[in-house]
């Protein structure tokens, strides 16, 4: 009897969907664009003009431009110093990339931005004239620093998904807490991340898990800011 060889096959193995240049080339301006750390200066920009009379002395303390020292105390803090770190780690060797898509490569930049991020809140809570929701949302990004760094050891969690959940967090707080009526805001955060979170798929940065960790992460690290601050 002839012995037919049927060729062994892995179940286990997932085939990755292809994607257009053009749809790719999109999500990474995408990806760009919506980087968390551009988040808390977003975040800082939005409040001040909807809620001004939040950040009356702050208005008053401005040199040339309205909030203009704000801004840049925000920029400094949670852009400028945790670029400048990724930029010696990889001159230095430290990191192989500048994306950082491995979870080595984002050691040091997790432990050089809980240092970062608790300055920005530290700052803020000692200063006493900012109010305390936004305290609160520096406290919820050190937080979320904090547990992305300890998932980062089992899994690369989505920091995008982690930022734009922790702007969901935050606008939940605002309106649960706050009472403040955001619903527009609200829904247009959700579009945004939705956005986000696709074009990490399509750029296949992350896997569906860790996406949803990324989010879950976000919005509970806010809430437990709120529930510290008040």
């Amino acid at each position: 009897m002839e012995q037919v060889t049927i060729p062994a096959t892995n179940n286990t193995r997932q085939e990755q969907p292809e994607f257009s240049p053009v749809l790719r080339f999109v999500s990474e301006v995408i990806a760009y664009l919506s980087h968390p750390l551009f988040i808390p200066l977003i975040v800082t920009i939005v409040m001040v003009n909807a809620l001004p009379e939040y950040f009356v002395v702050f208005k008053h303390d401005s040199v040339r431009l309205v909030y203009d020292k704000l801004v840049l105390r925000v920029i400094s803090i949670t852009i400028f110093f945790p670029l400048l770190t990724v930029m010696i780690a990889r001159a230095l060797n430290f990191v192989e990339s500048l994306k950082m898509e491995s979870k080595k490569d984002r050691i040091i930049p997790y432990v050089a931005n809980t240092i970062y991020f608790f300055w920005a809140y530290y700052a803020f809570k000692r200063e006493g004239i900012a109010p305390p929701f936004f305290n609160a949302f520096f406290l919820g990004v050190f937080i979320a620093v904090i547990m992305s760094m300890v998932a980062n050891t089992y899994f690369k969690i989505s920091m995008h998904t982690v930022g734009w959940g922790g702007v969901l967090g935050f606008l939940l707080m605002l309106m649960t807490g706050m009472h403040m009526n955001i619903s527009q805001p609200l829904i247009a955060a959700f579009l945004v991340s939705g956005i986000v979170a696709t074009s990490r798929l399509i750029l296949s940065a992350h896997t569906p898990g860790e996406i949803y960790a990324g989010f879950i992460v976000g919005i509970l690290s806010q809430l437990i800011a709120y529930g510290i601050v008040g």
